[in-house]
């Protein structure tokens, strides 16, 4: 039968799983499959698997007992393969890379973090310090309706966005990556300018916290910061 793999552990972690429930209506039951240096969390692979809130409740209770406990690396969501053998046979042929990456993650979680800038607040901003913008505004404003105008406006004010949230985004990557131990930025979409995770030492988790609290303070009420953590380091596995 298929095989669902939530994480991977090291042989010596806790895995306390007793209380818990696998993915799957019914509920399917946890096991762990091991080598000698590591050990795969697993359960029989529901067929029609969906990532209904249930099933994805229940994969992230996984992981989030085994983080309490110790490093974990996480897999994503409706991994499967073929059987206990499948496992068995993946954690041997790439122990050094688990290993590895286990001892890279000891530790630490993940913070997710997405910034935005009020659209009109950005505008306001560029109207204001553009010399340029500012006056193929204000010619348009006074009555010109030459295309060509609203063009160049357009294209002035893309590229200032861009500079400007490009300016942003590094400036809070600086501010946060000395608290990191490592970063793996993400494409931003809609209105957000950054969208980045950070591998974050527990010892460094409330000084990078309290950064980050600052951080938004210092930016003001025309930015819009939203951190998630701690997470299972999803994006460092």
């Amino acid at each position: 039968m298929a095989v669902y793999v939530y994480s991977i552990v090291a042989a010596t972690h806790p895995q306390r799983l007793d209380d818990l429930d696998g993915v799957g209506n019914p509920p399917t039951n946890l096991r762990t499959v091991g080598t000698d240096k590591l050990a795969a969390v697993v359960s029989d692979a529901p067929e029609d698997l969906r990532p209904k809130r249930r099933d994805l409740g229940a994969h992230q209770a996984v992981q989030e007992r085994l983080m309490a406990d110790g490093t974990v690396l996480p897999l994503q969501f409706g991994f499967t393969t073929q059987d206990d053998d499948a496992v068995r046979a993946v954690l041997e042929d790439r122990k050094d890379e688990f290993t590895e990456r286990l001892g890279a993650l000891e530790n630490c979680v993940e913070y997710h973090l997405k910034a935005a800038q009020s659209e009109d607040a950005l505008l306001r901003e560029i109207l204001l310090e553009s010399d340029e913008a500012r006056g193929l505004n204000e010619e348009i404003r006074s009555g010109n309706s030459s295309p060509d105008l609203s063009f160049a406006l357009g294209e002035l004010v893309s590229r200032e966005v861009q500079e400007r949230q490009d300016r942003l985004a590094a400036g809070v990557l600086d501010a946060l990556r000395g608290f990191a131990r490592e970063e793996r930025p993400s494409q931003a979409t809609g209105n957000d300018f950054l969208s980045v995770s950070f591998l974050v030492q527990r010892d460094k988790e409330q000084s990078f916290l309290s950064e980050e609290r600052g951080l938004a303070k210092e930016l003001g009420e025309d930015f819009d910061l939203r951190l998630v953590g701690p997470l299972p380091a999803y994006s460092f596995v």
